[in-house]
């Protein structure tokens, strides 16, 4: 191969290219031919007019390509897929969206931001969420048209305006329910700012029963009953409800609570599962001298393995090495009584690997000895059989009340009676949860609500009933109050199209039911009802009603009021979880009314506009 010729390069040159190229020196050392240049690479010689570069790029493009990537794009020069894209026709309305955006006051605007508000509601998120660069980002790649407005419009507007269209809505379906009952409690946020909330239940026209929240209020003045029941009461006039169709209102047992409901003499009923808790922590508090130890150990332990990573790694390999199930510990929280229980119980299946890991010297007081755990198999026995029966009643989507009655039969009679397996230590817990239970409900109002629930179930009837005569004759009494007319069967079905009369409706024997006094309809139908079969267990009892008020057209009426009543008061517990999702740490100085609006859209966001 030829000696490489020495190229000059040229002078006064910017472009990256020039480095590839050069031209043939003179005698003088200086380009002979500046219209001549000379490929560094394989010395072709390349046309150059008037200093242009085009022909050189294209050499380099052509015949060495990998020195061609390296260099820089020309300025101005548009990528392979901008030049496509330039080629393709750009129609009207996407030319006329890349400089206009919609109008607030057009549908799709609307449609749009009513779809933002309804995000922020529903997932309790910030209202400056909305003012983020990203999720400003995200909707404009969604629609570029769309300028999402600031936090203030939505938090001064739009969720005013959507909390005004679900509260008509409510309104309006309270309104037409023939009776309803109510659920409340008090919360502190966590800011220590106290409220009190309100969620009424009922059933409607088509046999379902619903559940709406209605306020959690700000309630600045002592927690007094006077203060108490002027609230409720006059939660109850700002929702336009009538007293009179109250069946009952469900509360814990706190004595100022329960005061402000008896002031306002309304039917009351105190929350099955505070109740239960109550029976539970009397009953461990009875045998604190036998149990403590053993508990304060379970706790002990507990807490150690929760607090350190390190202890949760052994024990996940020692519960693999034995075969165990893969479950952490659980620590007991004071106000579930549950949690206590399914920490011993947790701590009872996982004894062999929890020994396993803490086999040295400086563990050796966190195991339990083997009297510790004997006490720890007879609490376990004592609380396991009542675990699940609060959660049971605690529901809102279908009848519970009507069931509190059987599960305290259940549970004095059966659950909770001594066995001949039980040890001294769990017959002694049993027994004093039984008293503690009994004691609840006894009271004559509460047995009286209670009977007529359980009796107006298609699904019990009398049974588990200790009075059933007693229980039709207030039946009866209540039916006679009822006005004129409340009688007729509840329906949103058009009426019957008028038919020309035949002969054999002429000829039919005609009924008068109707004409008969009210008493011996009223006697009639409990006797009827009463002598029929209980449904299956599993069975709604509302679409037995549904089916079958025209054959009791007075006793579904009482069905109505009964069977909307709730045994617990876990609804407005929920309504507080869900408040406190919504003033959260990062919240903490919402304002009072934007806490009652996003708690009332966020509990009844069926009733949202979709």
């Amino acid at each position: 191969m030829a000696e490489a010729t020495v190229l000059v390069a040229k002078q006064n040159v910017i472009s990256a290219i020039w480095e590839y190229f050069g031209f043939r020196p003179d005698e003088k050392g200086k380009p002979a031919n500046l219209d001549e240049a000379i490929c560094k690479i394989c010395e072709a010689k390349i046309h150059v007019k008037r200093g242009n570069t085009s022909n050189l790029r294209t050499h380099l493009t052509t015949h060495h390509p990998t020195d061609a990537a390296k260099l820089p794009r020309p300025a101005g020069t548009p990528s392979k897929r901008a030049i496509a894209g330039a080629s393709r026709q750009i129609g009207v309305a996407e030319a006329f969206s890349r400089v206009t955006t919609y109008n607030r006051d057009s549908i799709r605007h609307k449609t749009l931001t009513a779809a933002v508000t309804r995000y922020l509601v529903e997932e309790m998120v910030s209202f400056k969420s909305v003012e983020a660069p990203s999720f400003r980002s995200m909707l404009k790649n969604f629609d570029k048209q769309y300028e999402v407005p600031g936090k203030t419009f939505f938090s001064e507007t739009a969720v005013p305006n959507m909390y005004e269209a679900v509260r008509i809505k409510v309104i309006k379906e309270i309104k037409d329910a023939r009776y309803f009952s109510a659920t409340t409690d008090m919360w502190s946020s966590i800011n220590m700012t106290p409220y009190i909330s309100l969620t009424v239940h009922y059933v409607t026209a088509d046999w379902t029963l619903k559940s709406r929240c209605l306020q959690t209020s700000f309630m600045p003045e002592n927690h007094t009953a006077d203060n108490l029941a002027e609230a409720l009461s006059s939660a109850l006039s700002e929702w336009s409800l009538d007293e009179k169709k109250l069946a009952c209102i469900t509360t814990d047992n706190g004595a100022n609570l329960v005061a402000a409901v008896r002031k306002l003499n309304w039917p009351w009923l105190n929350c099955f599962g505070h109740n239960l808790h109550l029976a539970v922590t009397n009953g461990m508090s009875s045998t604190k001298e036998r149990t403590a130890r053993a508990l304060g150990v379970c706790h002990s332990l507990t807490s150690a393995f929760s607090q350190s990573w390190l202890k949760r790694r052994d024990l996940s390999k020692a519960q693999e090495e034995l075969q165990l199930p893969q479950h952490n510990l659980i620590l007991d929280c004071t106000t579930r009584w549950g949690t206590k229980q399914k920490m011993v119980e947790r701590v009872l299946e996982q004894m062999p690997a929890i020994k396993r890991v803490l086999d040295d010297r400086k563990h050796q007081h966190l195991i339990p000895t083997w009297q510790d755990i004997s006490v720890l198999e007879a609490v376990n026995a004592a609380l396991k059989p009542v675990a699940d029966f609060t959660d049971l009643l605690s529901a809102e989507s279908y009848v519970t009340v009507s069931s509190v009655q059987p599960v305290l039969k259940l549970l004095t009679e059966n659950v909770l009676s001594p066995k001949d397996e039980d040890v001294a230590l769990t017959s002694d817990i049993k027994k004093k949860m039984c008293t503690v239970l009994c004691d609840k409900y006894k009271a004559a109002p509460l047995q009286n609500i209670l009977a007529k629930s359980c009796f107006l179930d298609p699904r019990y009837r009398a049974q588990n009933i200790e009075d059933p005569d007693q229980t039709k004759d207030a039946l009866l009494g209540e039916i006679l109050l009822l006005e004129d007319g409340d009688d007729a069967p509840m329906s949103q079905e058009e009426p019957p199209i008028k038919k020309k009369k035949t002969l054999g409706d002429l000829l039919k024997p005609q009924t008068t039911t109707r004409s008969l006094p009210k008493r011996v309809r009223a006697d009639s139908e409990l006797t009827r009802y009463s002598q029929e079969e209980p449904i299956d267990a599993d069975a709604d009892p509302l679409l037995w009603w549904r089916d079958n008020k025209t054959r009791f057209p007075l006793l579904s009426q009482l069905a109505l009021k009964y069977m909307c009543i709730c045994a617990t008061s876990t609804p407005s517990e929920r309504v507080f979880s869900m408040a406190g999702n919504i003033v959260s740490p990062l919240r903490s100085s919402l304002k009072l009314c934007k806490v009652n609006m996003l708690v009332f859209l966020a509990r009844n966001k069926d009733m949202i506009d979709g």
